[in-house]
């Protein structure tokens, strides 16, 4: 499991417009900010020359492997979500979640062979949710205690969780090359994944565009 240090923790939260304490106030009357948009305008920008990082693009149906600005490898068609992606994601609605993200967990034992678990939601996905309703004041509050307890973010709020890049496992390879059929994750093919778990590891940056 991939755990968060204070530094960067820290640095997350204070990026945004309001830090969960109990001194936050309640957002304003304005109408909700897209924080997410606005993040995923440099996130294409590689954070040093050497970095490897992946983009996901959901418009091409695409996952690249890149080095710095390299392109290493890639892999389409993809499939997302069966209600495409978006900025933001609630439980159950099989939306994919845009936004930045760091790779947190690996299960080689998954249904879909191999599942690459995301930080999902991210503090920035948590500010828009309490902008818009989603959270209220206590949900924020409890989303940063827990992060900071436990050095991931909460996967049972109602922004849901468990959302990574996996494998196809026993599905079939025919859907996955004409539909978006997963509930919110990334999917590519069996080969692909194992491909992609050579290549990449935990704190490893996901861009979904």
């Amino acid at each position: 499991m991939f755990l968060i240090n204070r530094r960067r923790f820290l640095a997350m939260a204070l990026s945004l417009p309001a830090v969960a304490s109990a001194a936050v106030t309640a957002p304003s009357q304005a109408a909700p900010s897209d924080l997410i948009e606005t993040m995923l305008t440099r996130a294409h920008v590689p954070r040093h020359s050497n970095e490897l990082w992946v983009l996901i693009d959901d418009q091409e149906a695409t996952l690249s492997v890149f080095r710095g600005n390299e392109l290493l490898e890639r892999y389409a068609p993809i499939s997302l979500g069966r209600a495409g992606a978006k900025t933001q994601r609630v439980r159950g609605d099989n939306v994919t979640p845009k936004g930045e993200f760091r790779i947190n967990r690996f299960n080689y034992e998954s249904q879909w062979r191999t599942f690459m678990g995301i930080d999902f939601p991210t503090p920035a996905h948590a500010r828009m949710a309490l902008e818009k309703g989603i959270y209220s004041q206590t949900d924020y509050e409890d989303y940063f205690d827990y992060y900071r307890r436990n050095g991931h973010p909460p996967q049972n709020t109602a922004l849901g969780g468990a959302i990574g890049i996996h494998g196809l496992g026993s599905a079939d390879p025919d859907i996955h090359g004409r539909y978006h059929w997963t509930q919110g994750c990334v999917a590519v093919t069996n080969a692909q994944i194992d491909r992609l778990a050579e290549l990449v590891g935990v704190g490893t940056r996901v861009v979904i565009r």
